[in-house]
């Protein structure tokens, strides 16, 4: 029998014969360039509740923006259409099904005295074992900000991480704020905020006529930055951090008040 060696730059080469197609085909299809992966997917920390707010808002739009939706009732797979269907009473079924626990000595008893036939029976129950309904959103957690709790808060119905929640707002206030951000994505329906969500807007500091494009153009703004946030909240980062300098902070700077 032949025994073949392969140098490492052997394996490199074939990585890199077989990636390239991949790469070339994704490309197409995304009309970019670059490596496969690269620049597709990253993960930033978001600073404040402003550069929070704004993101929830980008990822909620991203239908609407990409024109396979016409509002955010009708963007399906967001999180915000699961908050908005909840409340007009939809559910849906858990993934957490419930189980019950078993110490080692009883599983042990269970496969010593089980058939093989029985044991195939009972891993069949466990796979299409169902879950109970909740509300369309049971799984998300709550978007209002629960005051009183001032550290981790993990749900105790287990359908979810957590109960904390994680915007100093309503569900209302932000469905409604959603709403309006949405439409002046379309041309015919640019305005200047209302007097119900101005007060939000001024508590974060974001200015008023540059809300929309920082939702909009989240990725212009924030694209290179290793965390969105406030230009002060990105200084502070920049300093605390290995590096003195945070990408974008210039950019930023017309979109909250104070900070030109």
């Amino acid at each position: 029998m032949a025994v073949i060696r392969l140098r490492l730059s052997d394996v490199s080469w074939f990585m890199k014969a077989l990636s390239e197609p991949i790469a070339r085909f994704a490309n197409k299809q995304e009309k970019c360039t670059g490596c496969f992966w690269e620049g597709r997917f990253k993960a930033q920390r978001l600073l404040d509740e402003a550069a929070l707010l704004a993101c929830c808002m980008y990822v909620d739009l991203n239908p609407v923006r990409a024109a396979m939706a016409e509002s955010p009732e009708t963007s399906k797979f967001t999180s915000a259409y699961d908050r908005i269907k909840a409340a007009e009473g939809k559910t849906i079924e858990s993934a957490a099904a419930p189980m019950q626990a078993i110490n080692r000595e009883e599983a042990a008893k269970i496969l010593k005295s089980s058939t093989k036939e029985e044991l195939v029976k009972r891993r069949k129950a466990a796979k299409v074992r169902r879950g109970p309904r909740i509300a369309r959103d049971g799984w998300l957690a709550p978007l209002e900000l629960n005051p009183r709790v001032t550290g981790p808060a993990v749900s105790k119905e287990g359908l979810r991480a957590s109960d904390k929640g994680f915007l100093d707002m309503s569900l209302e206030d932000y469905l409604g704020l959603l709403y309006w951000t949405g439409r002046q994505g379309r041309e015919d329906k640019n305005g200047k905020i209302t007097a119900d969500y101005a007060p939000i807007l001024a508590k974060l500091g974001i200015a008023e006529g540059m809300w929309c494009d920082l939702v909009w153009n989240f990725k212009k703004y924030f694209g290179k930055s290793r965390g969105p946030g406030s230009p002060d909240r990105m200084r502070e980062e920049s300093i605390l951090g290995v590096r003195k300098f945070q990408p974008g902070q210039k950019m930023v700077r017309k979109c909250f008040v104070g900070s030109n």
